[in-house]
């Protein structure tokens, strides 16, 4: 099992950044990979960035050049730093965990870019 908790929503004006954090417990070890996917209402969840052991990155196009997905081993944490962020990513965003094919999933962290 693997837990997970996000942190570092808000309310933020277009062009402002955010950073999130998501907290893994657990079985940690038996991670391949981690992500952020986000949820804006009336639409389907989607990938935002994604991060492989060993540090291969992913991200969505909407994403790239803005965002950026890193873990620090350490702490057991990996974080999203989001910069010029516009309207159209206000969404809840979701921290994921892939263990041998087995998904989990944070409780989510509301992001609301005001224009």
């Amino acid at each position: 099992q693997v837990q997970l908790v996000e942190s570092g929503g808000g309310l933020v004006q277009a062009g402002g950044s955010l950073r999130l954090s998501c907290a893994t417990s657990g079985s940690i070890s038996s991670i391949n990979a981690m992500g952020w996917y986000r949820q804006a209402p009336g639409k389907q969840r989607e990938l935002v960035a994604l991060i492989k052991r060993g540090g291969i990155t992913n991200y969505a196009d909407s994403a790239k050049g803005r965002f950026t997905i890193s873990g620090d081993n350490a702490k057991n944490t990996v974080y999203l730093q989001m910069n010029s962020l516009k309207p159209e990513d206000t969404a809840v965003y979701y921290c994921h965990a892939d263990s041998w094919n087995i998904n989990f999933w944070g409780q989510g962290t509301q992001v609301t870019v005001s224009s």
